[in-house]
């Protein structure tokens, strides 16, 4: 499949910015790329209904994301057992007595650094950032969007840098079996002052919440009216910062501890999807046990409360799974395989660094998939790398950061998804609003390639 393979995630991006319909725009890309496929295998086009809808059902074949949607339902239920405690009401008012979040700075820098502290797993990264700031920033009168900003732009990029979590283990893996010259370890620790994306990102980020200052889209989303936090209209008056902070220091230390345990005692050998939801569902049980000891609520009006914060979330638990079965279709389509090729055999050497950062960021922005974007990309590097005596930390931190840099841009990416959840923000009005500061990020990084191409080369 030629150059038709990338239809689908364009029928996708145009009908998103188009109409303003992500589950419609999902639905027709599926339906687009399963249409080529049945063409392809010779096949009668009619079978492309049934063949999406079973696409859609296959992302339930895989534990992993299953996992993922679960962790993704299971959130919903933590956020209602929250706000029912009022325990954001009192976090916020403990926050502010002692000082902290009393300005827009302090409470965009805590939002930053509770990022960076949670390195272990991108998605409790997001989680927790944005559960914990929501009512400051509400208070503030700063956006849910800036929040979506702030935790989306810190989560990956910090996961990527550091290193000692699933996607350090991930990318280890993937560098190990191309056979490259030293250790394997050393190559990809060696990655991280080349990943220019990442910490051009993070300047960005941290320049953001210290100065105040937004631009673009966000500035205009910050003229406007904010939306209240869904706080109960009468918050119990007994209520204690702890109905908050108690769950998600479960949630953030249970992470730790599952990363452990499903590593089998190695922390860069735990199993991320297994981690965060179990994390995530010891976080609800705790919840629930505080509030019926409580005795504000009746068991039965517990399970009401979970199940009504689960339903409040299934539009965006049902893009993440739209976004997974697209990405499964595109890879049997070859879509990332042709992007990848684009990169071509006849560059001049100090383009290939930033031909690969744009390919991975073509990728990734098409497919909703930094991760994915690695699986293709490091086996097409690696070779390069070999042949042409390339240096291996360069180039690997190229295709690191264009696999991010696309990530945040793809309004199909379920990692954007996920930040709009935490943060509370419509998805396409984070994207919208995301996209000036991710391209800002990314010509900044192309730039610093070719200088660094020029140099090393």
């Amino acid at each position: 499949m030629s150059w038709m393979s990338v239809l689908p995630p364009l029928v996708a991006i145009l009908v998103v910015f188009w109409r303003k319909e992500v589950i419609v725009a999902l639905l027709l890309a599926i339906m687009t790329s399963e249409l080529l496929l049945t063409v392809q295998a010779g096949e009668s086009v009619l079978l492309t209904f049934t063949a999406t809808i079973e696409r859609i059902v296959a992302v339930f074949g895989s534990a992993s994301n299953t996992r993922i949607l679960v962790f993704s339902l299971m959130v919903g239920a933590l956020l209602a057992y929250i706000r029912e405690s009022g325990g954001v009401a009192a976090t916020v008012e403990a926050l502010l007595a002692r000082g902290l979040g009393k300005t827009k700075r302090s409470a965009s820098l805590m939002t930053v650094f509770t990022g960076v502290f949670v390195f272990i797993e991108s998605n409790l990264s997001v989680l927790t950032a944005g559960i914990l700031s929501r009512g400051l920033f509400e208070k503030l009168g700063m956006s849910r969007a800036r929040l979506a900003y702030l935790i989306d732009s810190t989560s990956a990029p910090v996961c990527i840098l550091i290193l000692l979590n699933g996607w350090g283990a991930y990318v280890l893996g993937m560098i190990e079996q191309q056979g490259l010259p030293g250790s394997s370890v050393s190559t990809l620790w060696a990655t991280i002052p080349y990943n220019f994306y990442a910490l051009v990102t993070l300047s960005i980020v941290f320049y953001t919440a210290f100065s105040g200052k937004v631009y673009g889209p966000m500035r205009a989303v910050e003229q406007q009216p904010q939306p209240h936090q869904d706080i109960p209209e009468h918050v119990p008056s007994n209520s204690k910062a702890r109905y908050m902070l108690v769950p998600l220091a479960v949630m953030v230390f249970g992470m730790v501890a599952f990363m452990f345990g499903t590593g089998d005692g190695d922390i860069t050998q735990g199993d991320g999807s297994k981690s965060v939801l179990y994390a995530t569902a010891l976080a609800c049980v705790v919840a629930y046990i505080m509030l019926l000891m409580s005795r504000r609520n009746s068991h039965q009006q517990l399970v009401d409360i979970g199940f009504k914060g689960m339903s409040e979330l299934l539009p965006l638990v049902s893009i993440v799974l739209l976004s997974l079965a697209l990405g499964s279709s595109l890879r049997e389509l070859g879509t990332g395989i042709f992007l990848a090729n684009l990169v071509g055999d006849f560059l001049p050497l100090y383009l290939i660094a930033p031909m690969l950062f744009l390919t991975g960021a073509l990728i990734s922005f098409t497919t909703g998939t930094s991760w994915g974007t690695f699986a293709i990309l490091i086996p097409i590097a690696a070779p390069m790398i070999i042949a042409l005596d390339l240096p291996a930390p360069l180039l690997l931190a190229a295709v690191l950061g264009g696999g991010v840099f696309g990530d945040h841009c793809s309004p199909i990416s379920d990692t954007t998804a996920v930040s709009a959840l935490a943060s509370g923000c419509d998805l396409l009005e984070h994207v919208r609003t995301q996209l000036p500061y991710a391209l800002t990020a990314g010509a900044a990084t192309l730039i610093l390639y070719v200088i660094a191409s020029f140099m090393m080369i």
